[in-house]
């Protein structure tokens, strides 16, 4: 039976290198998440300020990695947690990306609403020059609020 569970962001961050895609873990979090099946990990969220410095308004947070074995129900769960935690924190708006291949079933399971297409490409400019480390790739936002 899965159930959520705590976990230190050093442990998260272990299973984010393991099993993501497409992606390494972020820098930091506020907090993370874990969904367990017997007391074995089988999914962590890892949740922080907005990646996207507009959007840090204080009252918003961003789940910038969702990471499962694969075990069905693990990321809607997981999507979930994170808003139960964040409105006891006292934030206002929960937001999330996925690329465009995605279809985000867990999220809308969870809940969320789709606020449809938001970016992608380079985060490289001649004003702050970086090298691109994540997917260029085209984004789909999401968002859960009491707003």
């Amino acid at each position: 039976m899965l159930c959520i569970v705590p976990i230190e962001f050093k442990e998260a961050c272990a299973f984010v290198l393991q099993f993501h895609r497409h992606h390494r873990p972020p820098q930091g979090h506020k907090f993370s998440v874990a969904v367990a099946n017997d007391h074995i990990i089988a999914g962590v969220a890892i949740v922080g300020r907005p990646v996207a410095r507009h959007l840090d308004n204080g009252w918003t947070l961003e789940v910038t990695r969702v990471c499962t074995d694969g075990t069905k129900n693990a990321c809607s769960m997981l999507y979930a947690a994170c808003w139960r935690v964040t409105k006891e924190l006292g934030y206002k708006e929960l937001i999330t990306y996925t690329l465009d291949t995605e279809e985000g079933v867990s999220i809308k399971a969870a809940g969320w609403r789709c606020l449809g297409k938001a970016g992608g490409g380079s985060w490289n400019s001649r004003a702050r020059p970086r090298v691109d480390r994540s997917s260029m790739q085209l984004k789909i936002k999401y968002s859960i609020s009491q707003l």
